[in-house]
C-alpha cells in the first residue's frame, strides 16, 4: 500500500486488517450542539465511554454547550468540550465555564485551542495563556488535551514556518513535566500518512513526548471534504483530495478514511513506540456515517 494514498471510495474499500481495529481502540470523535441535537439517542451509535469533544464554535451559547456535555455525559459518554482562548472574554469568564461544566455535567477534562477567531474577544489569545490562570489545576482536571498542526498553521505562523508552533510545543512540554495533568496532541485533520508520520518521529527526537491523537476526517463527498479543508487551513496534503477531484468517474463518491489509516496502523505495528495514541474523527459527512463506518471497521 502506497504511503501516499489517502481515502479511498467505496469500490476501493478493502477488507479492514487487525491492525486497523487494533489503532481504533478508544478512538474519539467530534460533536457541535446543533448536530448533536439531531442525534436521537448517541448509545445506539457509539460504544459506552466513548470520548466525545463538544466544539464551541464563535457565536455558540455557554449554556448550549452546558447542556450538550449534561446530554452526554448523562448518556455514558466520556466528554471533553472545547475552551477556544480567543473566545474567552477573561479569567473570571474562564472560570464560570469550569464551574458550570463541573456542577452540571461532572466534566474533568478539556481541548484548550487558540480557536478560528481573527480578532481575541478579550485578553487570552492562546491555549497557553488558559493553563497559565493555574484554574484547571485549582479545579483538578485531569486531562488537558491541546490543538496539533503535523502541516504547520498559518493563523500562528504567518511566514509559513513551524517556529511559533514548535516554541509553543516545547512549552506543553516542559508544562507536562511539570504537572500530574495527563496531557495529549489532537491534531487537525490530515489525507497523507507519510508527512504525519514524519511530523510525529520529529516531535519525539525534538523531546517532545506528548501523545497524538490523530485527527481523521470521517466518510464524506469529495465536495465537503474540500471545502472543510480550505476552510480549517488544511496544508499539503490538500493535493490528495485536489488529484481525486480530476477523475470524474469518481467525483461524487463518498470517501473513506480506510487507506490513511491503515497506513498509520501498520506503521504503529511495526514501530510500537510510534507516538500516535488514539484516532480522532472529524464527522464532516456527518455523525451517523461516521459511526456507521466505525461500527464496521472494529466489527468486520
Amino acid at each position: 500500500m502506497s504511503i501516499l494514498s489517502a481515502f479511498s471510495s467505496k469500490e476501493e474499500s478493502k477488507k479492514i486488517s487487525n491492525h486497523l481495529k487494533d489503532f481504533l481502540v478508544d478512538f474519539s470523535i467530534e460533536v457541535m450542539p446543533r448536530t448533536a441535537s439531531k442525534i436521537e439517542s448517541f448509545n445506539e451509535i457509539l460504544p459506552q465511554n466513548t470520548r466525545v469533544y463538544i466544539a464551541h464554535i464563535e457565536g455558540v451559547q455557554i449554556e448550549e454547550m452546558v447542556e450538550t456535555a449534561k446530554r452526554l455525559s448523562s448518556e455514558g459518554f466520556d466528554v471533553m468540550p472545547h475552551f477556544p482562548a480567543r473566545i474567552i472574554k477573561d479569567k473570571d469568564t474562564l472560570e464560570n465555564w469550569i464551574q458550570r461544566y463541573q456542577d452540571e455535567a461532572g466534566i474533568e477534562q478539556a481541548l484548550l485551542l487558540a480557536g478560528g477567531v481573527s480578532r481575541p474577544h478579550g485578553r487570552f489569545e492562546t491555549s497557553m495563556q488558559l493553563v497559565e490562570t493555574e484554574l484547571f489545576e485549582k479545579y483538578n482536571f485531569k486531562h488537558l488535551h491541546f490543538a496539533g498542526h503535523p502541516e504547520g498553521n498559518k493563523d500562528i505562523d504567518h511566514d509559513n514556518s513551524t517556529k511559533n508552533v514548535d516554541s509553543a510545543l516545547s512549552w506543553k512540554q516542559k508544562f507536562k513535566e511539570r504537572t500530574d495533568i495527563n496531557l495529549a496532541l489532537t491534531t487537525q485533520f490530515c489525507f497523507e500518512a507519510s508527512p504525519v508520520i514524519e511530523w510525529v518521529d520529529s516531535l519525539v527526537k525534538n523531546g517532545i513526548d506528548i501523545p497524538v491523537h490523530i485527527g481523521v476526517a470521517g466518510p464524506a463527498k469529495l465536495q465537503t471534504l474540500i471545502k472543510f479543508s480550505i476552510a480549517c487551513g488544511v496544508g499539503p496534503s490538500l493535493r490528495v483530495l485536489q488529484k481525486r477531484a480530476k477523475d470524474v468517474k469518481k467525483l461524487l463518491l463518498p470517501f473513506e478514511p480506510n487507506d490513511f489509516l491503515e497506513t498509520l496502523a501498520e506503521h504503529k505495528k511495526a514501530n510500537p513506540n510510534f507516538n500516535i495514541t488514539n484516532v480522532h474523527f472529524f464527522p464532516l459527512g456527518g455523525i451517523d456515517a461516521n459511526a456507521s463506518w466505525i461500527k464496521s471497521a472494529t466489527n468486520n
